[in-house]
């Protein structure tokens, strides 16, 4: 069997996150015509001064791009939904939108990682891990609901799930 190879993002926002989400995985798909996403959990903010919740999102995006390539990418669709990225506290501060590279990851071979090994953000453990079962046909059940969004008759994030972009129409659908 063939890997899969590309990357997980880890993706957040806790200004209009509903909006800004949905924002950040449309800017997504002008680029690259499937993403794989975990379920979107709401989640406290961690390490941080704020009262405003983040929804959060881990994406599976296969490709052979450079890791630099893909950081251009998330760094512009950051700047384009207002994120300041010169502001030295930006880390501390309330974001519309957050886009990290996780990991460089090739599936199935590289299914047996856990979610440690790919970063230290505990809080997206579940999300890894439902996303990775998800790529590689294995049934997982996560205590917490994920966030339903509907947009143009579609819903996601109540589970993983691949959004494909049709190149010929631009259209968005859910597999």
């Amino acid at each position: 069997m063939n890997d899969k190879r590309g990357f997980l993002l880890g993706i957040g926002s806790n200004i209009a996150p509903e909006s800004n989400v949905l924002s950040i995985i449309e800017l997504l798909l002008e680029h690259f015509p499937t993403l794989h996403l975990s379920r979107v959990l709401r989640i406290p903010p961690v390490g941080m001064n704020t009262h405003k919740e983040f929804l959060n999102v881990v994406l599976f995006i296969e490709t052979d791009m450079a890791e630099s390539d893909l950081k251009a990418i998330c760094n512009n669709i950051e700047l384009q939904l207002g994120r300041d990225r010169t502001d030295p506290d930006r880390k501390m501060k309330d974001r519309c939108a957050d886009l990290d590279i996780l990991a460089a990851i090739a599936l199935p071979s590289e299914q047996q990682r856990t979610p440690s090994q790919i970063t230290d953000e505990y809080f997206l453990y579940p999300l890894i891990e439902e996303l990775i079962a998800y790529l590689i046909k294995q049934p997982i059940s996560l205590a917490q609901a994920g966030i339903k969004f509907e947009v143009n008759g579609l819903s996601f994030g109540e589970a993983a799930t691949a959004i494909n972009r049709d190149t010929r129409t631009r259209h968005k659908r859910v597999v």
